[in-house]
C-alpha cells in the first residue's frame, strides 16, 4: 500500500510542478521602455544598523535616482552611525531625504516615510538591495491604468555558485516566484515582497497602512497586500515576472542566519486569519514530511527500494525542469549544488515550520 502511495505522490507532485510552470511566461522578458507620462514617484527605504552598506546604498540609489522624483530613507532608531553617514553622503543631492522614525519597527519606519512622502506612487525595498536597468519605470508603468493599485516584482539574492548557502537560497527564491506568480495569475495573490513593492499611496491610506498587523516585526508586505486586494479586487494587484522588474538582495550569510530569518517570516502565518493561507501554509510542511517518511519504503522490499531511488531522482529532475525555467528567465542557472539543494530542502522546511511555531527569532537586535 505505501509502494502504491508514493507513486500517486510522485505523479501528482508533477502535476502540481506542471500546473505552476505552466503560469510562468514563456519569454524571458517584456519591454516596457515605451514614452509614458507615468506619475509622480517616492521611493522609500527603511533602514536599521547598516553602516556597513551606507556606501554602496548611496550608490545604487543615484544611479536609478533619474527615473524617481523623491528618495526617502528612514532610520529605524539604528544604534550605530548609519545616520550621521547616510547624512553626509546625501547632502548635495536634492532627490534625497532623509528621516528618522519616530516609532519602533519597520512597519513604523515606513509609514512614517510613506505619510511624508510627496510622490502619487510608493516604491519600497531594502537597504542591502540592488536593482535592474529601468526598474523604477518597470514597477510604474503599470498605474497607467486607472484599477492598478499593487504591483510585486521579482526578488532573488545573489549567490556566489562555489558557496552552497547562497545558491541554496537563490534557488529557494526562484520556488518562491514560481509561487507567487501562480496565486496573482489565479486572482489569489498570497505573497510579495517589501523588496520590490509598488503601490498608490491612496490605497495604503485607504486600507489603514499598517494598521492591525504593527505590532509583527516582519510581514509589511504580505498584510498590505491582502489588505488591497481585499478592498480593491484581486484584480487590483499584479505581478511583474520579469527581468526588467528584477531586485537583487543579499544572501544571509550562513544557514543559521537564514533559518532565523524564514522563522520569522514564517511566525506570521497564524496572523492572516485565511484559512487559504493557513491550509497552504500547514501542506507545505506536512508534504515535506511526506518525503522524509518515504526512506522507511526499504522495509516493503525490493520494489520499495526501487521506488525510494524512482521517487528521489523524479523529485530531483522535477525540480530543476520547473526551477531553472525560472532562474534562467532572469539569466541564472541552477548551479552544481542543485541536487543537495533538492535533497536537503525538506529538512530545511521543517525546521523552519516547527520554529515557527516553538522558536524564537531575532532581527536587527530585536527579538519576538
Amino acid at each position: 500500500m505505501m509502494v502504491y502511495f508514493y507513486l500517486l505522490w510522485i505523479f501528482g507532485y508533477f502535476l502540481l510542478l506542471l500546473l505552476l510552470v505552466r503560469k510562468w511566461p514563456s519569454e524571458k522578458g517584456k519591454n516596457l521602455n515605451e514614452p509614458a507620462v507615468l506619475p509622480s514617484i517616492t521611493l522609500v527605504i527603511p533602514f536599521r544598523n547598516e553602516a556597513n552598506l551606507v556606501g554602496s546604498m548611496v550608490e545604487e540609489l543615484k544611479r536609478i535616482s533619474p527615473e524617481i522624483q523623491e528618495i526617502l530613507l528612514v532610520d529605524d532608531q539604528s544604534e550605530d552611525d548609519s545616520f550621521s553617514l547616510f547624512s553626509g553622503q546625501i547632502q548635495s543631492h536634492s532627490k534625497f531625504d532623509l528621516l528618522k522614525s519616530p516609532g519602533v519597527g519597520k512597519k513604523a519606519a515606513l509609514e512614517w516615510g510613506i505619510r511624508q512622502a510627496r510622490g502619487e506612487i510608493i516604491l519600497t525595498s531594502d537597504a542591502d538591495c540592488s536593482f535592474a536597468k529601468g526598474w523604477a519605470k518597470e514597477m510604474a508603468t503599470p498605474f497607467q491604468n486607472p484599477e492598478v493599485q499593487l504591483v510585486a516584482g521579482p526578488v532573488l539574492s545573489k549567490a556566489d555558485a562555489r558557496i552552497f548557502p547562497e545558491v541554496f537560497q537563490q534557488i529557494e527564491w526562484a520556488s518562491i516566484l514560481l509561487v507567487t506568480q501562480f496565486s496573482f495569475r489565479s486572482l489569489k495573490p498570497l505573497l510579495c515582497s517589501g523588496a520590490n513593492l509598488a503601490f498608490r499611496k491612496s490605497a495604503f491610506l485607504r486600507v489603514g497602512g499598517y494598521m492591525g498587523n504593527d505590532h509583527l516585526l516582519s510581514g509589511d508586505d504580505e498584510f498590505l497586500l491582502k489588505k488591497i486586494a481585499m478592498e480593491f479586487g484581486a484584480a487590483s494587484c499584479l505581478y511583474l515576472p520579469y527581468q526588467q522588474a528584477l531586485v537583487y538582495t543579499l544572501p544571509e550569510p550562513s544557514l543559521y542566519f537564514l533559518f532565523n530569518q524564514r522563522i520569522r517570516w514564517a511566525s506570521k502565518w497564524k496572523e492572516h486569519g485565511s484559512l487559504v493561507h493557513g491550509g497552504i501554509a500547514i501542506l507545505a510542511a506536512l508534504s515535506q514530511w511526506v518525503w522524509l517518511f518515504s526512506f522507511v519504503l526499504p522495509l516493503a522490499g525490493i520494489l520499495g527500494i526501487w521506488v525510494l531511488v524512482g521517487l528521489w531522482a523524479g523529485k530531483l529532475a522535477i525540480e530543476r525542469w520547473a526551477l531553472q525555467k525560472v532562474l534562467r528567465s532572469f539569466g541564472r542557472t541552477p548551479g552544481r549544488y542543485w541536487a543537495l539543494t533538492s535533497l536537503f530542502h525538506p529538512f530545511y522546511v521543517i525546521g523552519v515550520s516547527l520554529g515557527s511555531i516553538w522558536g524564537k527569532f531575532e532581527w536587527k537586535g530585536r527579538s519576538n
